[in-house]
């Protein structure tokens, strides 16, 4: 998958810990994948916090003389993919407020499907927004809270709000965790020798050497104090689980484990499971880097046909590049990845991705192998056809830009010009993750949205 989705970000939270703004800094080094549009880090002292954001990715922002300036034993932290809110510093997170009931500061990983709403019936009380990004409403909310303690404030800006969060909080000598009940994002608590930590994947706890202890569970709230050590409490309406398939399929990084299972175990079960329902007679399976890469390995296991690595990625291409005479600038998708001709010139290819959203870049990917020399060019996707817009922290297009949504198997596959195509199944993919004991959102697939958004009036769910 190349710059198709956009998950809305990762999260990072330390609690008693003399380095917190290091430590959070590799932390979010780990959860780069995550979003990189904007980063941002907040540090308490118990009596100052104090914040950094910024454009970009996290080594850009930060280093050493502005890490010295945020000083503190408590941290959170944020990466940013824009799927509320423009990409202006402005929305970078962590979000930070004066309040009434003293400061806060939120990282949010997820998309509020109400957010409209509420923000329209706030501004109507006279609240003034400083951002569009969607964890200002969660603000708003606990500023105009009534409630005396702290802990019921924030419930009861929680009980406001649908969709997705997983929060990392910090406020009053406190941080707070929250994951809404349906489980949308991924959450996970760890220890680093005594101090806890609360982050979006374990590969950040594995980065600094912590000590994954479980998930933050669904519509579970853990408010971590120097008092009272770790509570945890279940506060907000029980509903059934509904994790995000595509955690699994193409977000989370494959040395983490998610929702109680490794992603790379699941990963490569979802290219057997391919090779499995979609064999073909073939020289060679190829990945589109990175993150093709582990289900292409389980259907060259299945399938017995050797893998080789015929697409190579630069990993270096920036946001913006200058572009070269009219006759030449349309690259495309070559700014990223490179054909490997000795690998392809001549042979059957197996070509391995995540997802199809627009295809118009698979469709780049097919030409780019024939012209290295190929035979002939089987694609082959690790997850069904993805037919519906995502709204709870996915930027994904319209339906009618999924070319899923409007268009058979077959057509497709000549659109991408390969000579078959084929997708996993939902049963595939069922069983691929079923050795776990949680339920998936698959409303990209099917339609089947766990709440309905806040839409423009007169749109019909999934159409728009």
């Amino acid at each position: 998958m190349i710059d198709r989705w956009h998950d809305e970000c990762g999260v990072f939270g330390i609690y008693n810990n003399a380095e917190a703004s290091n430590l959070a800094y590799l932390g979010l080094h780990a959860l780069q994948h995550r979003g990189q549009e904007s980063a941002g880090i907040v540090t308490s002292d118990e009596t100052i916090m104090r914040t950094h954001l910024g454009m970009g990715l996290v080594q850009e922002i930060f280093d050493e003389s502005i890490l010295a300036k945020l000083p503190g034993t408590h941290a959170i932290g944020h990466v940013r993919y824009s799927t509320t809110g423009s990409s202006v510093v402005k929305n970078a997170q962590p979000f930070y407020a004066d309040t009434v009931h003293g400061p806060i500061a939120i990282a949010h990983n997820g998309n509020l499907v109400n957010a409209g709403a509420l923000r329209r019936s706030l501004e109507a009380r006279g609240s003034i927004f400083q951002t569009t990004n969607d964890t200002e409403v969660i603000a708003h909310l606990y500023a105009r809270s009534q409630k005396e303690k702290l802990l019921d404030r924030l419930v009861d800006a929680l009980r406001q709000v649908q969709g997705a969060y997983s929060l990392v909080v910090l406020v009053e000598k406190r941080l707070i965790a929250v994951r809404d009940p349906f489980g949308f994002r991924p959450l996970v608590l760890g220890k680093l020798k005594d101090s806890f930590v609360v982050t979006s994947e374990t590969c950040a706890l594995d980065l600094i050497e912590g000590e994954y202890i479980r998930e933050v569970e669904p519509g579970e709230v853990i408010m971590i104090s120097g008092e009272k050590g770790l509570q945890s409490s279940r506060p907000l309406a029980p509903a059934p689980p509904r994790q995000c398939i595509f955690e699994h399929i193409y977000f989370a990084r494959p040395d983490s484990e998610i929702f109680g299972q490794p992603v790379y175990e699941v990963r490569k079960a979802l290219g057997r499971e391919l090779a499995r329902e979609h064999p073909v007679e073939a020289d060679v399976v190829v990945p589109v880097p990175d993150s093709g890469m582990v289900a292409a390995l389980g259907y060259a296991e299945e399938s017995g046909i050797p893998f080789a690595l015929g697409l190579i990625r630069n990993h270096y291409v920036g946001r913006t590049f200058i572009e070269p005479e009219q006759s030449i600038r349309h690259f495309g998708v070559k700014l990223k990845l490179n054909a490997v001709r000795y690998v392809l010139r001549g042979k059957r290819v197996v070509v391995l991705d995540d997802s199809i959203v627009r295809g118009t870049t698979s469709r780049k990917i097919v030409k780019m192998i024939r012209e290295a020399g190929a035979r002939e060019v089987h694609m082959r996707v690790s997850s069904p056809p993805t037919c519906y817009p995502c709204f709870f922290g996915i930027d994904t297009p319209t339906r009618k830009e999924l070319i899923g949504s409007s268009h058979a198997v077959g057509e497709i596959a000549r659109f991408l010009t390969a000579d078959t195509l084929g997708y996993l199944s939902r049963q595939g993919l069922e069983r691929a993750t079923s050795y776990g004991p949680y339920v998936y959102c698959d409303a990209c697939f099917t339609g089947n949205y766990p709440i309905r958004p806040d839409r423009p009036e007169g749109t019909q769910l999934g159409l728009f």
